[in-house]
């Protein structure tokens, strides 16, 4: 993008004045470099969230911000629903409440050395993987209901995991107000065999290494320490999540004109939070939200069993578990007053400062920990939330990469035999069901993790504590 677009306040924020409908500014927190080679649909998509009504503050995007359906990918936005404030199912998007959950392991670089190839072998047998994968477990009908409305509690009341496992969960595991009844018939069945799976796409379980420390005084609070083997899952809700977007962006778009809202784009669709409509739609994405909650709550518990089989010293304990395709209804100040705002955030992760009260009693001190996903062959990184953040950003930042080209565009660059090869010559060993997924996903498709993270640190939005690389990706 052209840099004179933006007005720059500071070298890691840019912004947008408002024009046209524009109600608020739009600001990028980015390096200069970041900006230059961001995709120009950024601009205009993150303009058109700043139209909408009772957005408060500015809309944001973060440093792997790219085009997504409607709001970004890295788009933050908090709407007031005493003021007309809407919430957006593309402003969620249609993986509700993707997200990433870090496992400690007890185990250190050594202990695995000779157990890799075994280790990768059981977990891909175990978490199926893939487009359309199914699991072993088949829900009953109630029982989706009871997952909807219980998430990661009702995960564990089913023996999958234990009551610590909660802890450090986002919303303790399971989020208030949701209504599984809100949710159709078609996206309940489509979730009925998902349980415990992993999908298609960016999604993976990783077996990752401790490389480098960059905040020891944090890194102690969350138990990290270099050359310790750490597990991440990154996954969301499935199919029943997919539906839930899809089934309520058509009613929204339907009825925008019903509520007198002028939209940009009609990805946009949106609906007042007090409205019938927003208020069916939360219950549902609440729901949306539980089911991804007890997803990853189940692939821990096979998770465990795999390592129990394989490295039965590993100590398996959820470091944290944070989602980044969410709306919430938070506190925060605007302006010295405290609101009620809904906060949505689409490929964004929440990352509540030190002290703040829903961060997990034993992390407080440090602020939240912040999960940000790499591709295959490059890093990951545990972040933490920051003071300066929760006033630049409504306590937000990035959530990985993000994407530099198109799943179709890296499907014509690369083949997925040499990527799995390629990253075996570098040690890092990949099981797939699909070779063209590998190809969409190759780390040549995402933009430089490093320079994204780095970016947010500089910015003030979160703070850099652990540096995490690839040893076995189980692979969508």
């Amino acid at each position: 993008m052209e840099l004179s677009l933006f007005a720059r306040h500071d070298p890691y924020r840019w912004e947008i004045a408002p024009a046209g409908m524009m109600r608020v500014p739009a600001v990028i927190f980015a390096s200069e470099q970041l900006i230059r080679d961001m995709d120009s649909k950024v601009y205009e998509q993150i303009r058109n969230v700043a139209t909408l009504p009772g957005i408060v503050q500015a809309a944001y995007a973060m440093p792997d911000a790219h085009w997504g359906y409607g709001f970004p990918i890295g788009g933050v936005a908090a709407f007031d629903p005493a003021q007309g404030g809407v919430i957006s199912a593309g402003g969620v998007g249609f993986d509700i409440s993707c997200g990433v959950r870090t496992l400690h392991t007890g185990l250190h670089s050594a202990d695995i050395a000779n157990h890799a190839p075994q280790l990768a072998d059981a977990l891909f047998s175990r978490v199926p993987a893939g487009l359309g994968s199914t699991g072993h477990i088949h829900l009953a009908a109630g029982e989706v209901d009871d997952m909807l409305a219980g998430g990661a509690r009702w995960a564990v009341a089913q023996g999958y995991g234990t009551p610590e496992d909660l802890l450090c969960t986002e919303e303790e595991g399971c989020i208030s107000g949701a209504l599984p009844q809100n949710v159709s018939g078609h996206a309940r069945n489509r979730q009925r065999g998902e349980m415990g799976t992993l999908g298609s796409g960016n999604h993976y379980l990783e077996v990752q290494r401790v490389a480098e420390i960059h905040d020891s005084a944090t890194a102690a609070v969350f138990g990290l320490s270099e050359g310790e083997i750490v597990v991440s899952i990154h996954c969301g809700s499935r199919g029943l999540g997919h539906q839930i977007g899809t089934e309520y962006l058509k009613k929204m778009a339907i009825s925008a004109a019903e509520y007198g809202i002028e939209l940009p784009d009609r990805e946009l669709a949106c609906a007042p939070i007090t409205s019938a409509l927003g208020q069916e739609y939360l219950g549902a994405m609440r729901a949306g939200i539980n089911c991804a909650l007890a997803n990853r709550q189940i692939i821990t518990h096979i998770t465990r069993e795999v390592f129990a089989s394989v490295l039965p010293q590993a100590t398996l304990r959820v470091l944290y578990d944070v989602s980044h395709n969410t709306c919430k209804e938070e506190q925060h100040l605007v302006n010295g007053t405290s609101r009620r705002l809904f906060v949505h955030r689409k490929g964004a992760t929440r990352a509540l400062g030190p002290g703040h009260p829903e961060v997990p009693r034993a992390l407080r001190a440090a602020g939240q920990p912040v999960l940000i996903g790499g591709s295959m062959g490059t890093s990951s990184y545990v972040m933490t939330g920051t003071p300066q953040g929760m006033a630049l950003s409504f306590g937000s930042a990035c959530h990985g990469a993000g994407r530099a080209m198109s799943r179709h565009q890296a499907g014509k660059q690369w083949r997925g035999h040499q990527v799995i090869d390629d990253l075996a010559g570098r040690g890092i060993i990949i099981r797939s069901p699909s070779a063209r997924g590998i190809a969409e996903e190759a780390p040549g498709a995402y933009k430089d993790v490093t320079a994204v993270v780095d970016a947010a640190d500089a910015a003030g939005i979160a703070r850099k504590v652990a540096k995490l690389v690839p040893m076995i990706c189980i692979k969508g």
